[in-house]
């Protein structure tokens, strides 16, 4: 009976994945023409027809953009900030969901209910005292003005608590009864469980702060503080006719973020469905 079923079922797996493949290379395909645009001249790339791949490849814009502006200092900007802000992010969120989903405090829920409404608030309505609070610190132009209002979310609180509730309490009374304290049992017993929404979380919250155009904009105002998201768009917004030139340093600033999904797609998998399944 099985067969019989799955064999009935083998035509629509086919349309299926024949429509599924079909959409995954349309979305694909922006970021093709892109890439395939960077290689060519500016007169190519506005060319009608145009041409689907460059008859004359050439990769002077590349090497236009890394000597005749600070892409490699854009870069680092962007990784250091991108990157320190997220592991700030996990190391606060892991811990204050932890407490959130297994401590009991005073006032435990009405605090858990303002972070998560704090969620609600769109950052672009505090960006005017967060630029005064910041420029009062003395942090315009430094990598601190860029990584700790990113730091101060309550996104990855919310998340990570889903995933400690998940988790058995009998785990953490054992432990105690063993002897392990609570730093112990929050290190070596519950940390460990929830890694996938801890992966989950880096990959979203580094896209996340690496696409922060506007709050990094407003706060690197120097060439040299830009990061490569902001240093890209003003390629874009100068008056310089080679589209060429503008389309390579939009691959430029979207080449890490492939990256970082093809290199951690599985932790980030796993981390999204961790949630979907209840034993």
């Amino acid at each position: 009976m099985r067969n019989r079923i799955k064999t009935g079922r083998e035509p629509y797996d086919k349309i299926t994945n024949v429509i599924v493949t079909f959409f995954a290379i349309l979305n694909l395909f922006p970021l093709y023409w892109l890439w395939t645009s960077s290689l060519k001249n500016s007169a190519d790339v506005v060319k009608m027809p145009p041409d689907w791949f460059p008859k004359d490849i050439t990769f002077s814009n590349y090497v236009d953009i890394f000597q005749n502006q600070p892409a490699l200092r854009w870069t680092f900007n962007s990784l250091y900030v991108s990157f320190v802000s997220t592991v700030l992010v996990v190391i606060i969120g892991a811990m204050a969901a932890y407490a959130f989903s297994k401590l009991t405090f005073p006032g435990q829920n009405v605090i858990f209910i303002i972070f998560i409404s704090s969620l609600m608030i769109p950052k672009e309505i505090m960006i005017v005292p967060l630029f005064q609070i910041t420029q009062d610190f003395g942090l315009i132009n430094s990598y601190g003005g860029m990584i700790w209002p990113n730091v101060a979310t309550a996104f990855g609180v919310f998340m990570l608590k889903g995933f400690f509730d998940q988790t058995p309490s009998a785990l953490r009374e054992a432990s105690r009864i063993d002897g392990a304290g609570e730093w112990r049992t929050f290190l070596q017993i519950m940390l460990p469980i929830v890694k996938p929404g801890i992966g989950a979380l880096f990959i979203l919250n580094f896209v996340q702060v690496w696409n922060d155009y506007l709050w990094q904009m407003i706060v690197g105002q120097e060439k040299n503080m830009k990061t490569l998201m902001v240093g890209t768009a003003t390629l874009m917004q100068d008056m310089n006719p080679n589209f060429a030139y503008k389309m390579a340093g939009a691959f430029v600033a979207a080449l890490p973020m492939l990256l970082i999904f093809i290199l951690f797609q599985r932790y980030f998998t796993q981390g999204i469905t961790a949630g979907a399944v209840k034993e």
